[in-house]
Order: structure tokens, then sequence, then C-alpha cells
């Protein structure tokens, strides 16, 4: 964002937040001209730029004696009860953890919410767990979950100056190089 302002000043650019049911969407109906996605997406039509993958942790309420270690093993979360919501997009289950005897929850506000109050655990990548922080809950790293890799995603047909301008940002290029 500051390096877009700085190069950029009098083009502004809005973060719109979507989901990951919404991404692709968003991106061919032209609500968006370029997403941070979370893959796997269906990739017809679309440029992609891999960037990085999210490490996947575990979201506990504060008091949990899970939080005792610095990291966690799935062996380690045998017994707990595995919360996910509606829109958890990790999809992580764990021998030896037992569903919740209620519903899906419908979004991950919920689930951290729910293990909040001491009822369970859920998995999430850590941006997540740092979006939807509070208090009464603390993550552990889960060392061998699953990772969500992230990526740069826009429509083939519609890539505009601008389009390749924040493209160039995001790789590393300065403000005097040229393709």
């Amino acid at each position: 964002m500051r390096t877009w302002e700085e190069r950029m000043p009098r083009t502004a650019l809005e973060l719109i937040p979507l989901t990951v049911a919404t991404q692709r969407d968003a991106i061919v109906a032209g609500a968006v001209d370029i997403a941070l996605v979370r893959q796997p997406i269906d990739r017809e039509g679309l440029q992609l730029i891999p960037l990085y993958d999210e490490v996947p942790v575990v979201v506990m309420a504060a008091d949990s004696t899970l939080s005792a270690a610095d990291e966690l093993d799935a062996a380690d979360l045998a017994g707990e009860v595995l919360i996910a919501s509606r829109d958890d997009v990790l999809g992580y289950t764990a021998p030896g953890t037992t569903t919740p005897a209620f519903e899906a929850l419908e979004t991950t506000a919920d689930a951290v919410a729910t293990v909040a109050a001491g009822v369970g655990i859920a998995v999430m990548p850590m941006s997540l767990a740092r979006l939807h922080h509070r208090k009464d809950v603390t993550y552990r790293v889960l060392r061998d979950g699953p990772v969500s890799s992230i990526a740069l995603a826009w429509d083939a047909d519609r890539a505009t100056p601008l389009v390749d301008a924040f493209v160039g940002i995001v790789r590393g290029r300065t403000a005097n190089s040229s393709r």
C-alpha cells in the first residue's frame, strides 16, 4: 500500500475484503481488478503469481493446557473438540479429535468466539488467527498442519497499465526499473 501511494499518489487503491467462496467470481465479474487469493482456485482465464504459504495454527482458549507448548503436532490435539466454520479455508481434520455436537458455525469469527468460551479448538492460517485475535484466545503453530497458499490473481483479458504497475510493485520492481 505504502509503495503504491508513493508511486501512484493520484490513483487511490481501494482494499475490498473477499471471502474464499467469492474471490474468483469477484475477479471474473470485474468487481476487483486484482486480488490476493487463497489457493486452490480455478485458474482458467486468470493470471496468477504465487506469493507465499501461510503457516497453520491451532487457536485455543487462553487458559488451555495446549498453550504450554511453543508448537503443536496433530497428535497433541487428540481428545480435543475440533471446531470448523462454513468459511473454513483449510478443511483440516486430525485423528483423535471429535466433531462438535452443534452445526458448523457461519464464520471464522464465530469459531474463534466459541473457542474463547472453552468449547474446543480451531485450526486456521496464522493471518486469520491474527485477524480474529481476542484477549481470551491464543494460538500455536501446528507443525504438521496444511499450509494455505496465497497468490496474486487477475483476469487475463482485463490487464491494464495499473494492474501491471501493481504486479511490478508486488514483484519488487523499483520505480526506475522497466519490464
